[in-house]
């Protein structure tokens, strides 16, 4: 759980030292974001490595029917996290469609997930993402957003976004349990 818990904080700290150290950040210039991306990088490979190798035992048993709910809301976070809310027509005035669509993967990785490592890891990250839209509505109060797109675009971003879940989810079984059944 060190490993686990170090890695969610060197993600916490490569996305929010920006704005808790303006001067330090603002001294470094251009190698600040290096430093950041390295911060993140390190803190992905440490979370990985850490849940992985966590011993974590179940806290509680999920319904089956959880994991077609789980597919259906990662679907979802995957089309927020494409261009298609900025570019369509349904959500274009949505301000952080790419956070939302990483609580609602977050989200949907808790349901399925009852064990405590990934309790911790998947809420530490959904607390992260509300904090980050936090902190990006306060330090940027006069967002507008862009002109409507079209539908065109909203179904071309979401057939893209079931072909990427069909991939993702191939992975996923080749590397850890299937999202898919059996």
């Amino acid at each position: 759980m060190t490993l686990l818990i170090l890695g969610i904080a060197l993600w916490y700290g490569g996305h929010f030292w920006k704005r808790a150290l303006p001067r330090a950040h603002s001294n470094m210039g251009e190698r600040a974001k290096g430093l950041s991306a390295a911060l993140i990088l390190i803190g992905v490979a440490f979370m990985v490595f850490g849940y992985r190798v966590a011993d974590s035992q179940d806290l509680h048993a999920y319904p089956p029917a959880l994991r077609h709910v789980n597919n259906l809301m990662v679907l979802f976070a995957l089309y927020f996290m494409s261009p298609g809310p900025s570019k369509g027509a349904l959500f274009y005035k949505m301000r952080h469609p790419m956070l939302t669509g990483f609580i609602i993967w977050a989200v949907a990785h808790i349901m399925v997930n009852p064990d405590l490592a990934s309790m911790i890891l998947f809420g530490a990250l959904t607390v992260w993402a509300v904090l980050e839209i936090v902190v990006i509505n306060r330090a940027e109060p006069d967002w507008q957003p862009k002109p409507k797109g079209t539908i065109a675009k909203d179904a071309m971003f979401f057939v893209a976004s079931i072909v990427l879940l069909a991939i993702i989810g191939y992975i996923h079984g080749l590397i850890g349990p299937t999202p898919f059944g059996a």
